[in-house]
């Protein structure tokens, strides 16, 4: 594994505190935009969502007993039913909606763990896998390059930003030099890119103040109780079945970053995010799920190690619950300089999919490989990027659910060339 490079910093390693201080701080970084987008655009409370998150990243690791190194962070899929419901009924009801989601994740995780995982090497070989992974990073790139070169307007049309677009180039430029320099520095550069963006983003008059001189040193968010509705969670619970297929592609993606097969786990993995998401739901917070963010962070850094997430987990926890002068510090970074890391970190999970598909020798002479990937890509891809989600009822299914239950479909239907020993038991 690319000996000459950087060293990795396995998922049981430890490192000192000193190191472990801006590890910690890039993840929760990394998550902090997504994160806080989620509330802004559903009426949620955006630090309790930061703390919602730090509190379900440490009930994850300790329901996965340390061995999954993974940040949760406010879920996008369930974005459409809050705000329906929240319109209707009001978001007490929605929370209700949230709290039972986590409970169909725990049901999930219940039936897997009954049934085995044997069943998700035959529905989900390698080539699906990768082909998914590369349809989770590069459909994000509409909304990196949103951040990294666009802009609002007065009259609220989106227009290019030049400044935002120097701001984000020279963040990224920044992102992949420390990347590729070694010791302490090539294991934060996400961290110093986003400084480095900041900075430039002072000297260019960017940044607004004002919130964060506004802001309390100290001071608790404001949770609120759910207030049980049939409706609410009729419409807004079921999102939970395409979150689950989001969360197994993020956690084959993670082991294959890391280097370990994760899928005798995931009934485990798929429980830490039930009850974290059930906790959020009882504090006002929106559903959680795995972060891709933080996926990328990881195959920048090759620092795989659980003990910087309790870190990250434990800055959320006291930036979102107990100090509101720093979450606004923090929301006060400009979006260009987001994009300019995103379009790496993004790119970064795309390309380890490109990886998969080389270390597991996927041959694309074979038809049902190249039917399987093709159309997986394009499908996902282009649905992602262009925010098409498929309408069911009253619920949408996003592009990477749909290019994955697509993908599942050809690899069942398709026919298997005669010499091929796969479906072995995990």
């Amino acid at each position: 594994m690319g000996s000459h490079e950087r060293e990795v910093i396995g998922v049981d390693d430890r490192v000192s505190v000193g190191r472990a201080i801006p590890l910690g701080i890039q993840h929760m970084m990394s998550m902090f935009g997504s994160t806080v987008l989620v509330p802004v655009l559903t009426g949620l409370n955006p630090n309790v969502a930061i703390m919602c998150s730090g509190i379900g990243t440490i009930c994850y690791l300790l329901i996965t007993s340390n061995k999954i190194p993974s940040y949760l962070g406010s879920s996008f899929a369930f974005i459409s039913p809050i705000l329906a419901v929240g319109a209707t009924q009001g978001l007490d009801a929605a929370m209700s909606g949230v709290v039972v989601a986590g409970l169909v994740f725990l049901a999930v995780s219940g039936i897997i763990r009954l049934v085995g995982t044997g069943w998700l090497d035959r529905l989900l070989p390698p080539v699906l896998v990768a082909s998914v992974m590369v349809v989770i990073g590069v459909g994000l790139a509409a909304t990196a390059t949103d951040m990294a070169f666009m802009t609002t307007d007065a009259s609220g049309v989106e227009v290019f930003y030049g400044t935002g677009a120097i701001v984000a180039a020279v963040t990224l430029l920044a992102a992949v030099v420390f990347s590729s320099m070694g010791g302490l520095v090539g294991t934060v550069p996400v961290l110093l890119a986003i400084i480095v963006g900041y900075l430039v983003s002072l000297a260019l008059g960017l940044v607004d103040f004002a919130p964060v001189a506004e802001a309390a040193w100290v001071g608790l968010p404001h949770v609120s109780l759910p207030r049980f509705d049939l409706g609410a969670i009729a419409l807004v619970a079921p999102v939970a079945v395409v979150v689950v297929i989001e969360h197994i592609g993020h956690l084959l993606a993670v082991g294959e970053i890391v280097g370990k097969d994760y899928r005798p786990m995931l009934p485990r993995s798929l429980a830490g995010d039930g009850i974290s998401t059930v906790i959020s739901g009882f504090l006002g917070g929106p559903p959680t799920t795995t972060y891709a963010e933080n996926i990328g962070v990881m195959s920048v850094t090759r620092v795989y190690s659980t003990q910087i997430f309790w870190y990250a987990a434990a800055f959320a926890l006291v930036v979102g619950g107990f100090c509101p002068k720093l979450a606004a510090l923090i929301q006060s970074i400009p979006s260009p300089v987001m994009g300019g890391v995103s379009l790496l970190l993004f790119g970064l999970i795309a390309s380890n999919g490109l990886r998969m598909l080389v270390s597991n020798r996927v041959d694309f002479d074979v038809n049902r490989n190249l039917m399987i990937a093709s159309v997986v890509i394009i499908l996902g891809v282009g649905m992602e990027t262009s925010g098409i989600a498929i309408p069911i009822g009253d619920y949408t299914l996003p592009g990477m659910a749909t290019s994955a239950l697509v993908g599942i479909l050809l690899n069942l239907i398709l026919p298997r060339p005669a010499a091929e020993g796969e479906g072995s038991e995990s």
